[in-house]
């Protein structure tokens, strides 16, 4: 029994020892596979992280990149639109001014007809006779002038009338040449006298007969009636000749036409142009003196000046100024002094004022001096007398002396 007893201890510790090297065996082996489990864990945890978050990183950066190409291409687009309207706005902002500059001529041109018409009408009714160059306006009307120059006159100024065709103005078929070829219109302008067909109105017809350079005016001449006068010279003019510019000057002025017309061509493209000396005198309240104003106070207070305007011995205004005037002509307010009127009738208007100083040169020595330093003077007179003092006797020698050559004239181009 012992033995037998020692036998099982024997085999009861044989086997715990083979449980207990097994076990031992277990635990290590374990370890062992749990560190290489980690490592290969560790090392396919940073292969498969990495990788997939680089891909990751570069589908997002170029999914980013077609998206920002999409709206950079978007915007550009979109500017190339914006500029291709932006074009196609401008084209037809211009065309829409040229339609409205088109139409604002029609327009007037139309008003310039209309203008005529009642001219030719009220003249009937008057039982005034009309002027030739009215019932001739249709047919001038299609040709184009550059100006028209009305030389004011009055039923006394014979002599003067006469030195100046001796001097400046062209006379018979050298005044034809001069309107065909230079599309320059003058004429003396004068009315008729209180008693129509009297002594006076004879005198003129036979004059205009032998020369053939009035333009008539329904109009009573007098000193007195210059600024009505000057009102309907503008509308018999602009209703009677289609030109760019209209010209009043004086018959005891000296005007070298060229320069005049050289002048003028500067300004041919601006609208409402009113060209001239640009002054500025006082207001005479005082009555018996000359330039006397009979409405001083409607300028203020006594001491004050006028506005500015330009001097009565010559100046001109561009075709739609003198327009306006024809239409405008039974509404506006007539001062005593007709260079002053004619200002007033501008003030409010969108009008360019150009003040010239060689539209009021003086005699020699003044005008030659200045045609000797090349700045040759459209018009000269002298200031004191408000013209050239005794100019039928005095102006063939401005002429001489300051007038521009009858070759500049011919050789000149407009």
């Amino acid at each position: 029994m012992v033995e037998i007893e020692s036998f099982r201890n024997m085999s009861s510790k044989s086997r715990g020892g083979e449980q207990s090297s097994r076990s031992f065996v277990s635990k290590k082996w374990t370890f062992l596979l749990c560190l290489g489990c980690f490592c290969a864990g560790m090392l396919f945890t940073n292969r498969m992280g990495s990788v997939p978050e680089s891909k990751g990183i570069m589908r997002t950066t170029t999914v980013e990149a077609e998206k920002l190409k999409l709206i950079s291409e978007g915007c550009n687009l979109k500017a190339k639109e914006e500029k291709h309207v932006s074009k196609d706005i401008i084209g037809e902002v211009f065309k829409t001014h040229h339609a409205i500059q088109t139409l604002d001529k029609t327009i007037s041109n139309l008003e310039m007809e209309l203008a005529a018409a009642r001219a030719a009408q009220e003249s009937l009714l008057n039982g005034s006779p009309v002027s030739t160059d009215v019932i001739t306006a249709e047919s001038s009307r299609k040709r184009k002038y550059l100006m028209v120059i009305g030389i004011n006159t009055a039923f006394s100024s014979r002599k003067r009338r006469d030195s100046v065709r001796a001097t400046w103005m062209p006379q018979g078929e050298k005044r034809k040449k001069l309107e065909d070829e230079k599309g320059i219109i003058i004429r003396f302008v004068i009315g008729h006298s209180a008693t129509q067909g009297g002594i006076l109105d004879r005198a003129i017809q036979a004059e205009d007969k032998k020369h053939g350079d009035f333009l008539r005016l329904d109009h009573v001449e007098g000193y007195l009636e210059l600024s009505a006068k000057t009102k309907i010279y503008f509308a018999t003019a602009v209703s009677s000749w289609d030109a760019d510019f209209y010209v009043k000057v004086d018959d005891d002025v000296h005007v070298n036409i060229a320069t005049l017309g050289e002048t003028l061509v500067r300004h041919r493209k601006k609208p409402r142009v009113y060209i001239g000396c640009m002054k500025s005198g006082p207001v005479l309240s005082q009555k018996g003196v000359r330039y006397h104003e009979p409405e001083y106070w409607k300028f203020g207070e006594a001491g004050n000046k006028y506005f500015r305007h330009a001097t009565g011995q010559l100046y001109a205004i561009s075709k739609d100024l003198a327009s306006y005037i024809s239409i405008n002509q039974h509404v506006l307010h007539k001062y005593a002094n007709e260079d002053v009127s004619l200002g007033s009738w501008f003030i409010g208007l969108d009008v360019e004022h150009i003040d010239d100083r060689r539209l009021c040169c003086g005699t020699p020595p003044d005008c030659e001096w200045k045609a000797q330093a090349g700045n040759v003077c459209v018009a000269s007179f002298d200031w004191t007398c408000s013209g050239i003092c005794r100019s039928a006797d005095r102006i063939k020698e401005v002429h001489r002396r300051c007038g521009e050559g009858e070759n500049a004239l011919w050789s000149a181009t407009f």
